[in-house]
């Protein structure tokens, strides 16, 4: 008989907490441990709904250090993984955490919930027969131009994840290589101030140069002729 623990990888809400699963909730409750991304923003979904487990933070600066002592957790007791907004591993940390548990042969199931990127290609109008995910671009100008060129003769909707700070370069660097193209952006999905635009490469680019947007952001484009 199999006494070792189970590893859950349990989405929660990108931003409204009402989005968060029946059964994530029982899951969350029922975990001896949650690790997170940041306990700060993993308190907030819990007392929300009156959860109390201890916490462990794991990030990209930690993760390597603290697997080992999760992992030996996972010999006796259940353990949940969440990140901070939407699916883990998803542009976050745990694939260390997750790749080491299958291979010590601890079960690890998902309990799929809310995603940013399926969120923003659902309501974008873009196709979703194909679609190429992206995560985070480099900083640098000509690492993203190689990626993107390579997209060039593939027709897929393009999506990827950026920072208000970055969504500039990130933009031009989309119209040096496809042209003044016609892109959506989603932003703030699921809260308040959420909002979908599509427009053109140039009217977003002139738009951001005097207004830089606020919020985490998805920005998805086409590459079908």
């Amino acid at each position: 008989m199999n006494s070792k623990g189970t590893l859950y990888i349990v989405a929660t809400p990108i931003g409204n907490l009402q989005d968060i699963t029946l059964r994530a909730l029982e899951v969350l409750r029922t975990v001896h441990t949650i690790v997170c991304e940041d306990t700060r923003v993993t308190s907030v979904l819990l007392n929300k709904f009156d959860i109390k487990k201890p916490l462990i933070p794991l990030n990209e600066f930690n993760e390597e250090q603290v697997v080992y002592g999760i992992l030996k957790q996972l010999e006796t007791q259940d353990v949940a993984l969440v990140s901070d907004a939407g699916t883990p591993l998803i542009s976050d940390p745990g694939f260390r955490l997750v790749n080491s548990a299958r291979k010590n042969g601890i079960a690890v199931i998902p309990i799929p919930g809310p995603s940013a990127l399926i969120a923003a290609l659902s309501a974008s109008g873009l196709p979703t027969d194909k679609f190429s995910f992206l995560g985070f671009l480099s900083k640098s100008k000509t690492k993203n131009l190689k990626l993107l060129e390579q997209y060039q003769k593939l027709e897929t909707t393009v999506i990827l994840y950026e920072s208000p700070h970055r969504i500039l370069p990130t933009l031009e660097v989309i119209a040096e290589v496809f042209g003044d193209i016609e892109i959506t952006i989603a932003r703030e999905l699921t809260k308040i101030y959420e909002e979908i635009i599509t427009n053109t490469a140039s009217s977003f680019i002139e738009r951001y140069k005097n207004a830089p947007p606020k919020g985490e952001i998805v920005v998805l484009f086409s590459t079908k002729h």
